[in-house]
């Protein structure tokens, strides 16, 4: 893939899988990140507890890509009743909580994720900040994601963001509050136990 091709969401969609992933952001194909152990174990940790959590639910998934509309910052709070048209964007977060209600069941396609999920979860990796993260969050949210996690390895805790920007930052043994989750019973200090990091 040729980072300086200007790309359509069905040209960037059509191209084969790679070693590298890519996200579809202002018509360019940007390489992610490749991932350190931290992030590495608590992926893996999240995964297995969402899983357990959700069967039945809905959906959960791990670098698997989007597609949503990116606005601009200018556009980022319209007015209600105010059609505001994005750009086609398909980042590929760490983690994505879909449910049934959002995505049917019946639904099995080996593609990107036709619609918002409830939660996306990122995980902060040694060369990126918290600002970059909480500015990716606001374009998860604007795009019809319900809550975004940051997950923070160094610190080892967990800031959940709603879309009124709203942010509760959760360390030890505080339970996650996630109003799209309300039965979901986790804490961070089980989280980095899971990935064998405390």
């Amino acid at each position: 893939m040729n980072p300086t091709d200007t790309l359509t969401l069905a040209k960037f969609l059509s191209q084969p899988e790679g070693d590298v992933t890519y996200e579809l952001i202002d018509g360019q194909a940007v390489p992610k990140v490749s991932p350190k152990y931290f992030h590495s174990a608590l992926q893996t940790a999240l995964i297995i507890l969402l899983r357990n959590w959700c069967k039945g639910k809905g959906r959960v998934g791990s670098e698997w890509a989007i597609v949503l509309q990116r606005h601009d910052k200018a556009a980022r709070f319209p007015r209600r009743n105010v059609p505001c048209q994005g750009k086609d964007w398909v980042p590929v977060p760490d983690i994505a909580y879909i449910s049934y209600k959002r995505l049917p069941a019946s639904w099995k396609r080996n593609e990107a994720c036709p619609v918002p999920p409830e939660i996306i979860i990122e995980i902060i990796s040694p060369n990126q900040s918290v600002k970059e993260l909480e500015e990716k969050a606001k374009d998860y949210l604007n795009a019809g994601v319900a809550n975004v996690w940051i997950v923070e390895p160094e610190t080892q805790s967990i800031t959940v963001i709603s879309p009124d920007d709203v942010r509760q930052k959760y360390i030890g043994d505080s339970p996650i509050v996630d109003s799209t989750l309300p039965s979901l019973v986790l804490t961070p200090q089980q989280i980095f136990a899971e990935a064998d990091l405390v």
